[in-house]
């Protein structure tokens, strides 16, 4: 097998299982099909009942005589209307219950990915598949599982009509009808075969670019790189371009043959109809409806074609999000979780490797962090400190060794639990479009008002705050772009100080900072005993350490040293060389 048949295989059975969505509505999609098959029937039979109307009307028969059928094509007149938006409504009900279920159904096996299940993901691409290709299997449900079924319908009831009026007619239309609905369809999944799977991926492309560039663009405006990065976006548009105007071709040149064969269909039938009325087969009266019939019909299967293109976007986008759905989840619950009871926190001998990669992240870790104890984590850049901080918290589970808290081992518990007792502010925390309050907020949802103003207090920010206009009730902006970086990141760290976690780690916290407020920062952590959990602070800067109960210096994913400052200088090893350096 091919790796584009392979492909194409994966498509369709992702496609297959989106399409049993709808088996729980299935009275819901039948009760679209009937109606549009009958507001096309309603349309077809007010063109017929017209055609027979100004036939008569043309042998100025007495008004009486036209009264049946001039009231028939009002009432199939407003028949049609009322059954295509019905029609419209129970179709579009349905699909936007079917999306509703989706989405939800994406979102939720998207969260246990984040975020090292996504890491090699862009999130302009995460946000494409969240809603562009969910937005596209809208079409599944509206255009590709009920016109087909609709056009059936339709088909065998004309035909049958048909056959009471012009059985040569019958033939003749059925015959057209089958190749308008059937052979155009396949000649335009044909021509959009590999344009339709290629334009998913172009458009999220083109979405991660545009997602770069909005949130890069300060640097890009600093290092003059505009220019450049126009060129990519550029460039990922024409090949979505490219990919849309080879659907735009196979869907002209869909129309034309449909209009051929519809118009040699039509044809067709007045040749059949002037024969049979010549040979008194037929009233002449009926010759008008026959081929206003004719004309009607093919409202059945003029969408078809289009459908058929939607159909290979739909099962694109259907397997895309699969992609995510099928990705292996990093860290898993288990069936009956431990509960946790609060102590210390302990990592003994643990290690850790990155999924695909062979490079050990870390290799043989252990520390201890006491209730009330300040314990740091220092270190270059890519010795794993972060890493570690993330397995502490469970975003991912050691390969060896073990973490626990108290007596449970933190694989035992619920993830919920674990992030409760031991909560994490990272070194690139997410500030929310919202106000400061809100922000600090997040940590514990049920603190008050002073508990946010001590706990900005207690990060460096109680000045700062009491002078703003609206104090805490102060809007951040997107990610904290009203803020300052600083500002930013004592935010996150009241965030932190606010919850009422056993445990708190501080991924870098001074990295917004200038030299001084960083050593300020780390001295008030160290000096503060008045809170009782434990504070595990990941930073590069060393100075402001001096009251820390512990200090472990990590290279290469190994702890080389540990112990307290004085005892460390006095060694004169790795953490004596990044003081003297600091």
């Amino acid at each position: 097998m091919t790796t584009a048949t392979a492909r194409d295989r994966r498509g369709w059975d992702a496609l297959m299982r989106a399409a049993a969505m709808v088996g729980p509505r299935r009275g819901r999609l039948a009760l679209s099909i009937l109606l549009g098959a009958g507001a096309i029937l309603a349309a077809c039979a007010l063109l017929a009942v017209a055609g027979v109307l100004i036939s008569k009307a043309a042998l100025k028969p007495g008004i009486l005589t036209l009264t049946v059928f001039t009231v028939a094509v009002r009432g199939l007149a407003i028949a049609r209307a009322l059954l295509r938006y019905t029609e419209r409504l129970a179709s579009h009900d349905l699909a936007f219950r079917v999306l509703a279920e989706l989405r939800v159904k994406f979102f939720a096996r998207l969260v246990p990915l984040v975020p090292e299940g996504i890491r090699r993901m862009r999130s302009g691409d995460v946000l494409d598949r969240f809603t562009g290709e969910v937005d596209t299997l809208q079409d599944l449900y509206l255009r590709a599982l009920g016109p087909p079924l609709v056009a059936i319908v339709v088909t065998l009831a004309i035909g049958v009509a048909m056959a009471f009026v012009l059985p040569a007619g019958a033939v003749i239309l059925v015959v057209a009808l089958v190749v308008a609905g059937t052979v155009i369809p396949a000649l335009a999944l044909a021509l959009t075969r590999r344009s339709g799977r290629r334009q998913g991926p172009a458009r999220a492309a083109l979405s991660a670019e545009l997602v770069d560039v909005i949130e890069g663009a300060p640097e890009l405006a600093v290092y003059g790189r505009q220019a450049d990065w126009a060129a990519r976006v550029r460039r990922a548009d024409a090949l979505l371009m490219e990919s849309q105007r080879r659907d735009a071709l196979a869907a002209a040149v869909s129309a034309v043959l449909s209009a051929l064969v519809a118009g040699a269909a039509l044809v067709g039938v007045a040749a059949a109809g002037v024969a049979a009325v010549s040979a008194g087969q037929m009233d002449g009266i009926l010759l008008a409806a026959a081929v206003f019939l004719t004309m009607g019909a093919f409202e059945a299967v003029n969408g078809l074609p289009d459908a058929a293109q939607r159909i290979v976007a739909c099962a694109t986008a259907a397997e895309r999000l699969e992609e995510v759905t099928d990705e292996p989840v990093p860290v898993v619950d288990p069936a009956a979780p431990r509960r946790l009871a609060g102590g210390p926190l302990v990592a003994r001998d643990v290690g850790f490797r990155y999924p695909g990669t062979d490079e050990v992240a870390i290799d043989g870790v252990g520390l201890t962090l006491e209730p009330g104890s300040r314990v740091a984590l220092v270190g270059p850049s890519g010795a794993g400190k972060t890493t570690l901080a993330r397995l502490l918290v469970r975003f991912a589970d050691p390969e060896a060794g073990v973490i626990r808290l108290g007596d449970v081992d933190l694989p035992e518990a619920a993830q919920d639990d674990v992030r409760h007792r031991i909560r994490l502010v990272g070194q690139e925390a997410y500030l929310f479009t919202a106000t400061i309050a809100a922000n600090v907020r997040m940590g514990r949802p049920d603190c008050g008002d002073a508990d946010i103003v001590e706990a900005l207090a207690r990060a460096g920010l109680g000045p700062w705050v009491a002078g703003l206009p609206d104090g805490i009730e102060t809007q951040v902006g997107e990610d904290g772009a009203a803020v300052s970086g600083g500002q930013r990141g004592r935010i996150a760290l009241a965030r932190g100080l606010v919850s009422d976690s056993d445990h708190l780690i501080l991924d870098e916290p001074t990295a917004q900072l200038d030299p001084v407020g960083a050593r300020e920062l780390l001295a008030e952590l160290g000096a503060d005993r008045s809170d009782r959990r434990g504070v595990l602070v990941i930073t590069h800067t060393v100075e402001g350490l001096e009251e820390f109960d512990e200090i472990l210096v990590m290279d290469d994913g190994r702890v080389v040293e540990r112990g307290r400052w004085p005892d460390l200088v006095a060694a004169g090893g790795p953490f004596a060389t990044i003081a003297a350096a600091g």
